[in-house]
């Protein structure tokens, strides 16, 4: 028998996830958004089944509903469940990254039929829309549930097997928990790195030529300053308590730091230097946490057209699969260099060996 799988909010993520449990077996997919341009091009483009422009009466037909809109939308959609008249059960689950306001809002669900299990797939992209819709973008990325006290370990894996196409890893958290460390490792960042951005716009009042010399490290450091203002405005706010404690507890650490730049000895800095690397190289470390590990390996190139092809294509000769290419830093007319990314180590050393005999400087990662 068909289940009928609702997705609220065909945006980048909920057309993600659409395109993922259409590989799913006896499911029947309709998508809801306030946008009509939206449900057009995912009828056009075959992401959903049928589209409904309202919400209440695409609810009624389903057996499980995805809310993936912004928080406020989704505390929104989760308190008309209250007022809507419903003839079977309906599990129901979200994509929030901030979990305390949605899952309040769960609570006060009062109908027996309806079971809420809070999710949020921890992936995004710089493009955003229906448009950047992608089916391997949750593809090894966590993927937190948060179940309440309503639901059980059946519907969990129920959820699990729905989800299952997206090759991402699950992991049971706390809604207080999920928010706390999402707030040190995701939120955070991104105010710091739109104060660095700050910080150089400031001095570039001084010194014009800041641009241009804002090279690897610092375009590496604050490439997340780059996302959706208006999304990011949206978690500050709803999260806006555990923001302010983290923004305490940086302006501690930095005045203990400017003290220890003003006062403190050459090896007092190093001491603060090396426990900083230790605890950054730790998180890299092959088989610990729950992110997949990935085996490195960096590659001078020199900036010249065909460079990066010419790299991929040997490597492609020998069915050597690179999970993931970044450019640290190139500069015109000079070397720069690759960090080339992959799944084994077996990989990772065939790699490079390959380029080293094709004359290219490497160097692996330990």
């Amino acid at each position: 028998m068909k289940e009928t799988v609702l997705i609220a909010g065909l945006g980048l993520i909920g057309g993600s996830l659409a395109l993922n449990i259409k590989e799913v077996e006896n499911v029947h997919i309709i998508g809801y958004d306030a946008n009509r341009s939206s449900l057009d091009y995912c009828i056009m483009n075959g992401i959903v089944d049928e589209v409904y422009d309202d919400f209440a009466e695409a609810v009624k037909l389903a057996d499980i509903c995805i809310l993936a809109a912004p928080v406020s939308i989704t505390v929104d959609l989760i308190h008309q469940l209250n007022h809507i008249t419903l003839d079977k059960e309906l599990l129901v689950t979200d994509v929030g990254s901030v979990k305390s306001l949605i899952m309040e809002a769960a609570e006060q669900l009062t109908s027996d039929l309806v079971t809420f299990i809070g999710g949020h797939p921890m992936a995004g992209s710089h493009k955003k829309g229906i448009q950047a819709a992608r089916a391997h973008l949750f593809e090894n990325a966590i993927y937190v549930l948060s179940p309440t006290e309503k639901s059980n370990e059946e519907q969990l894996d129920k959820l699990k097997a729905l989800l299952s196409p997206t090759k991402c890893k699950f992991l049971i958290l706390d809604p207080e928990e999920h928010d706390e460390m999402t707030s040190v490792i995701s939120h955070f960042p991104h105010l710091i790195a739109s104060s660095l951005v700050h910080q150089a716009r400031n001095w570039q009042i001084k010194h014009p030529y800041i641009p241009k010399l804002a090279a690897g490290g610092f375009r590496d450091i604050t490439r997340i300053a780059s996302s959706n203002p208006v999304m990011w405005r949206d978690i500050f706010f709803q999260n806006k308590e555990k923001m302010s404690r983290l923004l305490a507890d940086w302006i501690e650490e930095m005045q203990q730091l400017k003290e220890l730049i003003d006062t403190g000895e050459k090896q007092q800095i190093e001491t603060y230097l090396e426990q900083s690397r230790d605890y950054r190289d730790g998180l890299d470390s092959k088989k610990k946490g729950a992110i997949l590990s990935y085996y490195d390996l960096y590659v001078d190139i020199f900036d010249q057209p065909g460079a990066l092809l010419k790299v991929a294509g040997l490597l492609a000769e020998h069915d050597i699969s690179i999970n993931n290419i970044e450019i640290l830093e190139i500069r015109e007319g000079i070397t720069g260099v690759l960090r080339l990314s992959f799944q084994n180590k077996n990989d990772q050393q065939l790699s490079n060996a390959i380029l080293k005999k094709h004359k290219y400087e490497t160097l692996i990662e330990e």
